[in-house]
């Protein structure tokens, strides 16, 4: 008669697990967000509206999400290239550069803020070359701009670095083999592998340039209706000891994030179902 073997767990069983799982997220994520949303829910409808579309709060919706969208965007590009280059390519440096791209991860948002205000200020190291032109790239949108990709480019670059590693070159020799020139065989075999990798990079890099202060607060100036960005908004309500119009910011703010969540969780669902199937 065989004997049932029980099997071996390095770690506790799922019912433990689970709750463990449960409580951390909890109190770390649920409990949090919750509370914005009751905080919210004690505004009246009228008054939420009224918080949410005012002038002021709509011209900050539309400075974070144009220039949140511009930097995700320029990250999903040359982010993407960069990745390219690390994975396809032997040089000198090239550890150094790899190790350089998650500087923004260790760097304190504050302190890359600094740095890049000095850098692009219009006596700094290189907006003093642009002040001569009219072109303003501190104290602008342009700056924002900046800040964003310099935050957002990891997210890009370490989502598509593996997916490019995975690629077997075999079909990209194939391909040649057969004729096909180096247009297609990036179009055809390299760029449909790549494209939910860099979909949901842009998508990452977005969904934290929407949420990002430290290093927009210093580059932007916090010009109401020019240059003022939400979470700034958000800290500015809170100062003023309006918690109830700050939940209400923040909760619309979150709205977008959910969506945005569910959006990568998505693309990455079709794609390895695509995968199995393949």
């Amino acid at each position: 008669m065989l004997r049932k073997t029980k099997k071996h767990r390095l770690l506790p069983g799922f019912g433990l697990s689970m709750g463990y799982t449960i409580a951390y997220l909890s109190l770390v994520v649920l409990i949090p967000l919750a509370i914005l949303f009751l905080k919210t829910v004690s505004l009246s409808w009228d008054d939420f509206i009224k918080i949410v579309t005012a002038d002021r709060v709509i011209a900050s919706y539309k400075v974070t999400f144009i220039t949140s969208f511009v930097a995700a965007l320029i990250n999903a590009i040359f982010g993407t290239l960069i990745a390219w280059v690390l994975v396809r390519y032997q040089f000198v440096g090239k550890k150094l550069i790899d190790a350089l791209v998650d500087l923004p991860f260790a760097l304190p948002t504050a302190v890359a803020g600094i740095a890049l205000t000095a850098i692009y200020a219009p006596n700094g190291w290189i907006g003093q070359y642009f002040e001569p032109l009219g072109i303003k790239i501190a104290y602008s949108q342009l700056g924002i701009i900046i800040a964003l990709t310099f935050i957002g480019l990891p997210f890009v670059v370490r989502t598509v670095q593996p997916v490019l590693q995975d690629i077997d070159i075999q079909y990209e020799e194939a391909a040649s083999t057969l004729g096909a020139t180096s247009v297609q065989i990036f179009f055809k075999i390299i760029f449909p592998a790549i494209l939910p990798a860099v979909i949901t990079g842009f998508a990452l890099a977005f969904a934290r340039a929407l949420g990002e202060y430290g290093s927009v607060v210093f580059i932007s100036g916090n010009m109401p209706m020019k240059t003022e960005i939400v979470p700034l908004l958000i800290i500015t309500k809170l100062e003023q000891f309006d918690y109830a119009g700050a939940a209400a910011i923040a909760s619309v703010m979150l709205v977008f994030s959910l969506i945005l969540l569910f959006m990568i969780n998505f693309i990455q669902w079709k794609h390895a179902k695509k995968h199995q199937v393949g």
